[in-house]
């Protein structure tokens, strides 16, 4: 079912509007064991009479929202794709707040790399244990990198005085982005530097374990910080582009009470649509030809490609 919704780009966008649908926030434990086990019974052929294509897809959309796709295990609610909006949007806002001190610049990068960083370990690819450990250094890495970059970005802007007051306002609300994007990056790799030492297993087409790469870990390391590259561009330029214009109408000059509610739904806005596209460009089980992994990979199988869990 999923293999054939991950071949085109409108299909992996299709498929992961159901992934980050908040509604699956409040599945019960319950439905979610009804789910799996339809799911289960259809691969086995033992579905009882009368269950619909409606009723598969559902459950589908369920699994694959809650649980992670190499172990089983539910993912933490705030962590999975479907909690990413509901639970990054107030960061996002304290990101883009005007007129940011050191203090608020550190505390708001350092909040938003802590969440991205349990977000991209709890999707990353998990098919080799991961020790605490590599966990920590990840992630004290990653919001050290991150809090340097968007410090030293707010410096270089203080200390530019040709800029009017006026400008320097509107560089420091674009300063999150090459902040964010430079950082995801370094968070990405940090948090699943242990796909690259271990290798992960590549699958063939029927399915059957072929071995453990480390050229694909590091063709999913690359894509997955693509996306965390392309992903903050909405959330982070098209606000501050949007308020600039809403802060010069009569209603919020005369209302300046309603700018952090109002910057708060443009946030949510660019959220909402920057996810979907973003985690879409590449399928979350990738394809790779064998002839480009290790040699000892190529000779046991004879399927032509492999199959592996990107991550999200």
């Amino acid at each position: 079912m999923r293999r054939e919704m991950e071949t085109s780009f409108y299909g992996r966008f299709r498929h992961f509007l159901d992934i980050i649908d908040p509604r699956t926030l409040f599945v019960t434990e319950r439905r979610l064991r009804e789910a799996v086990q339809l799911l289960e019974d259809y691969k086995h052929g033992t579905l009882r009479p009368g269950v619909t294509n409606e009723q598969l897809w559902s459950a589908q959309k369920i699994k694959q929202a809650i649980l992670h796709p190499d172990t089983n295990e539910k993912i933490f609610m705030p962590f999975r794709m479907s909690g990413y909006i509901p639970f990054g949007t107030p960061i996002v806002v304290g990101l883009l707040l005007p007129n940011q001190t050191l203090a608020s610049t550190v505390f708001w990068q350092w909040l938003n790399q802590s969440h991205n960083a349990c977000v991209n370990y709890a999707n990353r690819n998990a098919t080799k244990p991961s020790p605490a450990s590599k966990f920590i250094q990840g992630y004290l890495g990653a919001v050290i990198s991150a809090v340097s970059i968007a410090v030293g970005l707010n410096v270089l802007v203080q200390k530019a005085n040709k800029f009017t007051p006026a400008t320097r306002l509107l560089v420091q609300r674009f300063v999150p982005f090459p902040a964010v994007a430079s950082a995801n990056i370094c968070n990405v790799v940090l948090m699943r530097y242990g796909e690259l030492e271990e290798g992960i297993d590549v699958l063939d087409t029927d399915g059957n374990l072929v071995g453990s790469s480390k050229i694909a870990a590091r063709h999913a390391l690359l894509e997955t910080a693509l996306t965390r590259v392309v992903l903050p561009m909405p959330i982070l330029v098209l606000p501050p582009i949007v308020m600039s214009m809403l802060e010069k109408t009569a209603l919020l000059q005369a209302r300046p009470r309603l700018l952090l509610p109002v910057q708060s739904l443009v946030c949510l806005a660019a959220f909402g649509l920057a996810l979907p596209l973003a985690i879409s460009l590449f399928p979350q089980m990738s394809e790779i030809e064998t002839s480009q992994l290790e040699p000892e990979i190529a000779q046991a199988t004879s399927s032509r490609t492999v199959v592996y869990n990107k991550g999200l």
